[in-house]
């Protein structure tokens, strides 16, 4: 078993940072995740959104991992819950494999609160639990699957700025789309 942890924190605001959270895939940092369905979305009485997500992902296995697995399936599922607490400022994330899931399991679970100093600001923690089962390479695979997830955890976080992009410049599309408007409004109404 391998455990890997980050902690990044983001220049944004917390509810910026979970709207673009919500809305990450599809995205061009992550060309791997090639479907995502909601299989089921919530709110609770306390006013939690909960959301059950299914992730179709092409993993780029090396060949040599492949050779190891003895596999060469590269389609594989993921299955996501997340929790979005409005009030206390919270979202997890829990997600595991459920393919190839008697050879390799990996666990991660993402948290994002604000930061505790900077309300401009949000924390992501992020923590994987890696498991190769019954391969007598399993220490190697779990080191060279940690550094994937680094590697992809650093493209996710890219990726949340690139929605983050896109939801500002929708936003200000939005402003100018109504500003455009006022004067033909304005004269629509003086007509009457």
């Amino acid at each position: 078993m391998k455990i890997w942890s980050s902690e990044h924190v983001f220049g944004h605001p917390w509810d910026t940072v979970i709207k673009a959270a919500m809305r990450k895939y599809p995205n061009p940092m992550n060309p791997c995740v090639v479907g995502v369905d909601v299989l089921d979305r919530s709110l609770d009485n306390q006013g939690r959104l909960h959301s059950h997500r299914l992730l179709s992902t092409e993993w780029g296995l090396p060949s040599i991992v492949k050779a190891i697995l003895g596999t060469s399936r590269t389609l594989t599922y993921i299955e996501e819950h997340s929790v979005v607490d409005p009030v206390e400022k919270k979202m997890e994330l829990c997600s595991t494999n459920i393919t190839l899931t008697n050879l390799v399991s990996v666990d991660e679970r993402l948290v994002y609160t604000p930061h505790p100093e900077n309300p401009e600001k949000t924390v992501l923690t992020q923590e994987a639990i890696i498991t190769v089962k019954g391969i007598s390479l399993s220490s190697y695979l779990e080191s060279l699957m940690a550094n994937t997830i680094s590697s992809n955890a650093r493209k996710g976080r890219d990726a949340l700025e690139w929605v983050i992009g896109k939801l500002n410049t929708e936003l200000e599309e939005l402003k100018s789309t109504r500003e455009g408007m006022k004067p033909a409004m304005a004269a629509a109404s003086t007509e009457n």
